[in-house]
């Protein structure tokens, strides 16, 4: 099972990820959005940008909790 760690989401703004698993030289992240449905609601989405090819993803910021996906910082 994978683990999960603790995460506030309203910090996660210009933070830095590793994917576990990197795709088309894709490996490092950086958190440049948060998404949220109404201006005062909680964070539920965040949007990252591959370092190498500018491509941008928008996944629930929830899946940066899981260490078989994300790695904290870039390693």
């Amino acid at each position: 099972m994978a683990t999960t760690r603790r995460l506030n989401p309203e910090k996660l703004l210009l933070s830095k990820w590793t994917a576990a698993v990197p795709r088309d030289k894709e490996k490092h992240f950086l958190v440049v959005a948060l998404g949220r449905p109404a201006p005062d609601s909680p964070v539920d989405t965040v949007t990252l940008e591959a370092v190498y090819t500018r491509r941008q993803q928008t996944v629930p910021w929830e899946v940066l909790r899981d260490d078989k996906q994300w790695r904290q910082g870039w390693k």
